[in-house]
């Protein structure tokens, strides 16, 4: 129990003191709880899933068209992922070399904090 508390004092130090004061509101990111819970969930909907499904004997969904809208969707999302994260930062502004972090709240700073 002690080393537990010696890990949770540890942890809010880091919040504390180390996070970026801009994320501070957002959303999912005052803690690491919330993501560790929907991984939690995820994880037990997966088991309690394959053990519910284990010995039924029903004709599987029919996902085609589903997966298909789903694919091009993450591809589509993936795309502009990677064009934010490359026109706020490295094809304009930043090198790949060492640069100080700009802790502003200018539009830039933010847009690349996102």
């Amino acid at each position: 129990m002690n080393q537990f508390i010696i890990y949770s004092n540890l942890w809010n130090e880091i919040l504390a003191n180390k996070s970026d004061p801009r994320t501070a509101n957002w959303f999912m990111m005052s803690s690491p709880l919330p993501s560790f819970l929907i991984c939690l969930a995820y994880v037990l909907i997966v088991y309690i899933g394959c053990f519910l499904m284990k010995n039924k004997r029903q004709k599987p969904f029919q996902l085609k068209n589903i997966l298909i809208v789903y694919n091009f969707s993450m591809v589509t999302l993936s795309g502009y992922l990677f064009y934010e994260f490359l026109s706020s930062g490295w094809l304009f502004d930043y090198t790949l070399g060492c640069q100080p972090v700009d802790y502003s709240n200018s539009p830039k700073a933010l847009r690349v904090s996102i």
